[in-house]
């Protein structure tokens, strides 16, 4: 299946990503099929050179079957070439790491305080056999 996705490039603590189409089998910073664009997230999203696209290639590859992964989906969308994803929802997002573990130790205690439990109403059968114990016959040597 074809994908179009991004690989990485860049140096350390400064990723360059180039918009490829590849075979969804092969590594993300492996072999490709074509480059058709590039992105540098270190840039502002106002300057232009932040992205850069082929847009008759990428309509071309997308004519053919292949299929943008979510973050390239989501740039293609702000391009207007390709429907933007639907949004997803992430509350704890906006919340600092090391408070979502304290948010989550409370969620658990919540969870964890018993029920109080409603007495069960019993069904006449079930009456029935609590009232007639089984005999047991004495075992034969």
């Amino acid at each position: 299946m074809l994908k179009i996705r991004l690989s990485m490039g860049g140096a350390k603590k400064r990723p360059v990503y180039k918009i490829v189409i590849a075979d969804s089998r092969f590594p993300r910073d492996g072999r490709f099929i074509e480059k058709v664009g590039f992105f540098n997230p270190l840039l502002p999203k106002t300057k232009k050179e932040r992205i850069n696209l082929e847009v008759e290639r990428i309509k071309h590859w997308i004519s053919k079957g292949a299929k943008p992964t979510l973050r390239v989906s989501r740039i293609l969308g702000e391009a207007e070439i390709y429907p933007m994803p639907a949004q997803g929802n992430n509350p704890l997002k906006a919340i600092p790491k090391k408070d979502r573990k304290k948010d989550k130790n409370k969620a658990e205690a919540k969870k964890e305080e018993p029920k109080k439990e409603e007495p069960k109403k019993e069904t006449p059968k079930a009456e029935a056999k609590k009232e007639e114990p089984k005999k047991e016959e004495p075992k034969k040597k």
